[in-house]
């Protein structure tokens, strides 16, 4: 799948962009599903609200109660001060979590592919084992900043191994939200880490190292169809969507079922519920 420079481009920068991974049609078929669910979501029976710039502070059972099943969540700008939303619903949500790509036919499909799997071996992945995925809308006009962070954050594993495999449902531009990345970021030590115990969640600091800024980071614009690898440890995030146009995106965390899983970690499955890998 990769050739030796792309992966001596991968260990060296810590990700890679790949064009033309997915085709028009499968990306329609997601993205259809995707509206499928939104319009089938009723938020007056339940609701949540991601808070993208303060992660540690979705403490509450509806994203608890999302590891393993799929639940969708409103964008923090989605409502006005009267507690209405401001436009509407298909255009105030900000993702759908965390389990499609197991349990909905259509996002399982787009999941499982050969190809995905014998990406993940070239990237390091002896067992690929996929935890969550995330599909994520970066609405027009109130999409929000994801800050500064490493996905091992999320996905502690001993050694490192998560991997996220970022689809572009739409061209990721610098006008509509793009990812930045800092290269080679992924050999820094990892800041934080999100400890589940139960029904609480916490935030624990691991190293003061600055965050990287835009002197150091580049934008990772993209055409519909690419497919981002990035190591867990790259520091990485996107600015709000303050434009006309949204910025549909498909994510999956991986790591490598020869390392050891965290207790901790927010997302864990047993024997009714197994992680599985792409294929």
């Amino acid at each position: 799948m990769l050739t030796d420079i792309q992966k001596q481009q991968y260990q060296r920068d810590g990700y890679i962009v790949l064009p033309d991974f997915k085709s028009a049609g499968q990306i329609a078929a997601l993205r259809a599903r995707a509206e499928q669910i939104v319009d089938a979501f009723d938020p007056s029976q339940r609701s949540g609200i991601f808070s993208t710039i303060e992660q540690e502070k979705t403490n509450d059972a509806y994203f608890l109660g999302s590891d393993n099943t799929i639940r969708c969540f409103f964008e923090e700008e989605a409502f006005g001060p009267d507690g209405q939303l401001k436009q509407p619903k298909a255009l105030s949500i900000n993702k759908i979590g965390h389990a499609m790509h197991d349990l909905d036919p259509v996002f399982r499909s787009f999941s499982s592919d050969a190809r995905l799997a014998e990406l993940a071996r070239d990237l390091g992945l002896a067992e690929a084992q996929v935890w969550q995925s995330m599909y994520i809308f970066k609405q027009p006009g109130i999409g929000g900043e994801v800050r500064w962070h490493q996905d091992a954050t999320y996905f502690d594993t001993d050694p490192i191994s998560v991997t996220t495999f970022w689809f572009a449902l739409e061209d990721a531009t610098l006008q509509n939200g793009c990812l930045w990345a800092e290269p080679g970021g992924h050999k820094g030590p990892m800041r934080e880490r999100f400890l589940r115990n139960g029904d609480e969640l916490r935030m624990e600091t691991l190293s003061t190292q600055p965050w990287p800024d835009n002197s150091t980071a580049v934008p990772l614009e993209c055409k519909a169809g690419s497919l981002v690898c990035f190591h867990g440890l790259l520091p990485h995030y996107s600015a709000p969507n303050r434009s006309p146009i949204s910025r549909h995106a498909y994510t999956l965390h991986v790591t490598d079922g020869a390392t050891a899983y965290s207790p901790h970690n927010w997302i864990q499955r047993d024997a009714s519920f197994p992680v599985r890998g792409f294929i």
